[in-house]
């Protein structure tokens, strides 16, 4: 009888000390997939970066394209000013011409000497008829030329602009899509909005931050039965709106983890940790795809209240769940060009 104890203690001893091989290896596990949700994220705010420069390079473009349009139209102007004038002087020496034609007639047979003086400025009036008529030909060919210009540059205008068009009609696309998404979102947590949960919009994403008083206990990952309620009705939003990807963020205060003996070193491992147990329960029994979420601890260096103060630092322990439309189809259009 004495002996029965002491086998259930060794018993006891063999389970632990396998409980904690299999944990181990799964935090490594989870390390590894935390590790590459992050370079997956940084991967998608470059391209995002990318998106923003290329479109503030296009609106560049396109305001030096209306610049030098607007340029080339004064020039058009100041050009027909001058053909105009060109004509008018052209008018008057031809005028002037015929005059001394009809002149030198009257006196062909009259005094040579005046004969002489008329026939020598009729060659000058010629000779300036010419230089008029040639200038005025360069003008017109100038004219001609910046027409030739203004088409092109009008008609690349056009193109930049119906560019423009339709970058804009995939924007508001997506802007209508998110603000849908958001009224959605809002109507599946009505009973949690103001009470730990926000949902609101910004940069064309949908973000619902969690307090940690609605999901976790402190310095805990174990998702409570209220929060694992508003994790629920969140999914199966979530389920219905397949073109969404789906961000979780884990974060911290600024005071240190102090683990003890646990598994877990510090707030980066704690905010990861959160991150993923939020996954978990998204998939859990619904039909949203696993590669459709990346989950990702950012600690305490992302604070959205500065400051040492409790309720800062109550703020600041969140989780962050960021839903962000299919830009496919933008960055498609925008390789096409």
């Amino acid at each position: 009888m004495k002996k029965t104890p002491i086998f259930i203690l060794a018993i006891i001893t063999m389970i632990i000390t396998s409980v904690s091989c299999v944990s181990g290896k799964k935090f490594n596990a989870m390390q590894d997939t935390g590790k590459q949700f992050m370079n997956e994220r940084d991967a998608l705010k470059t391209d995002n970066i990318g998106l923003e420069m290329k479109n503030r390079e296009l609106e560049a473009k396109m305001a030096a394209l209306e610049k030098e349009m607007a340029s080339v139209k004064q020039e058009i102007t100041a050009t027909r000013s001058q053909r105009d004038k060109a004509a008018e002087d052209f008018n008057k020496i031809s005028s002037r011409y015929n005059e001394l034609q009809n002149a030198q007639e009257d006196l062909i047979r009259g005094n040579v000497k005046e004969t002489q003086k008329l026939l020598t400025e009729l060659q000058a009036a010629q000779e300036n008829l010419q230089k008029k008529e040639d200038i005025l030909r360069q003008l017109e060919q100038n004219l001609d030329t910046k027409k030739t210009s203004l088409d092109e540059l009008t008609f690349e205008l056009e193109k930049r602009n119906a560019r423009l068009a339709e970058l804009e009609k995939i924007l508001d696309g997506q802007k209508k899509i998110v603000q849908d998404l958001k009224s959605k979102v809002s109507e599946a947590l009505l009973g949690f909005e103001n009470n730990g949960l926000t949902v609101t919009m910004k940069n064309g994403k949908v973000y619902v931050s969690l307090d940690e008083k609605l999901l976790f206990k402190s310095a805990s990952w174990d998702i409570d039965a209220n929060g694992r309620n508003a994790l629920k009705k969140l999914a199966g939003v979530l389920e219905k709106n397949p073109g969404i990807q789906i961000m979780i963020e884990g974060h911290t205060d600024n005071v240190p983890y102090n683990p003890g003996s646990g598994q877990l070193k510090d707030n980066w491992d704690l905010s990861v940790k959160r991150a993923t147990t939020v996954v978990r329960v998204l998939i859990e029994g619904s039909k949203i795809e696993p590669k459709r979420l990346t989950a990702s601890g950012r600690s305490e260096y992302l604070p959205v209240e500065n400051g040492n103060t409790p309720d800062a630092r109550q703020k600041n322990r969140r989780t962050e769940i960021i839903l962000t439309p299919d830009l496919t189809e933008l960055y498609q259009l925008i390789d096409k060009y």
